[in-house]
């Protein structure tokens, strides 16, 4: 395993954590997508680049983008 491919995995953990660990919810669903992404980085790195497309693609634009249009939809627990 080269040192690309640990880095790579050691972002998308970070990356993951961070969207646990965030309170906004905004800044939680960028540091998903982010992760994401580098994970389609891994799947090119691992010599599959049509998974690496479909995650690039789907895993984090669509899903980063229907997450941003919920968090739109939705109002702050003190406006209720």
């Amino acid at each position: 395993m080269t040192a690309l491919h640990v880095l790579t995995l050691s972002l998308v953990v970070i990356g993951a954590a961070l969207a646990v660990w965030f309170r906004d919810l905004l800044a939680s669903v960028i540091a998903l997508a982010g992760a994401s992404l580098l994970l389609s980085l891994e799947f090119y790195l691992l010599q599959a680049p049509d998974v690496a497309i479909a995650e690039a693609g789907i895993g984090a634009a669509l899903t980063a983008a229907i997450y941003i249009l919920a968090i739109r939809k939705t109002r702050p627990k003190e406006e209720e």
